[in-house]
């Protein structure tokens, strides 16, 4: 699987293009799923934010990109339905755009539903992940992320082995300073990236590059 890792999407030229060479054809010929699980995991989520992912509506926009098609996986919904019906479902679609939330809500039924055992049999389709879509991959995303009541720890996939702090200097979260990154990062105990709204992580094919047109800074372990 090859990923996109952002903090508010596709947000500008650079990752656009980033996009594009991960699917390897024009976003108008690709078709996407809209994973919004990790909403229903968030205290300052719900059935409106939720249904602005779905939509598109400013400020969510991936599902308006121009895709060939677009549908919705509600992954809290899949255990109930089988495999046979949702597995066709994703191995169709070229790129899983995965929203924000809580990323151990998304963790958990990642693992209930079985989309995490399925993912390494998914080597060419595109995960873009937006904020806890992407730290869902990492392996801890520490504690000052954690919002879900029954999160058992902070601890998340792992399918990287790096952590990420989001919405860096966002106006909207006056705490996401780059000093609060910092003491983030030295308590995450591994390498870590702290990344805006302009700047994404691309990772394929074991190559991690930061895609950025905004400001960013690694943390070694």
């Amino acid at each position: 699987m090859h990923l996109l890792l952002t903090s508010g999407g596709i947000t500008n030229p650079s990752i656009s293009d980033a996009l594009v060479e991960l699917l390897g054809k024009p976003i108008a010929e690709s078709r996407a799923l809209l994973i919004p699980t990790a909403m229903w995991g968030h205290p300052k989520c719900g059935p409106t934010f939720v249904r602005g992912s779905v939509t598109g509506a400013p400020p969510w926009h991936m599902p308006s990109l121009g895709w060939e098609s677009v549908g919705v996986l509600e992954l809290t919904a899949l255990p109930s339905i089988g495999e046979e019906r949702w597995v066709p479902w994703v191995r169709e679609a070229d790129v899983l755009l995965v929203d924000g939330g809580d990323a151990t809500y998304l963790c958990h039924w990642m693992r209930e539903s079985g989309l995490a055992d399925l993912m390494p049999s998914l080597p060419d389709t595109v995960w873009v992940g937006v904020s806890a879509g992407s730290m869902v991959m990492t392996p801890r995303i520490g504690d000052d992320f954690v919002s879900w009541p029954s999160a058992p720890d902070d601890r998340t996939l792992g399918v990287v082995d790096f952590s990420i702090f989001p919405h860096l200097d966002h106006e909207s979260m006056p705490e996401n300073t780059l000093a609060n990154a910092e003491r983030w990062a030295a308590g995450i105990e591994g390498p870590s990236y702290a990344i805006d709204e302009q700047t994404a992580i691309k990772v394929t094919n074991g190559t991690t590059e930061v895609i950025s047109e905004g400001h960013w800074k690694a943390f070694p372990a």
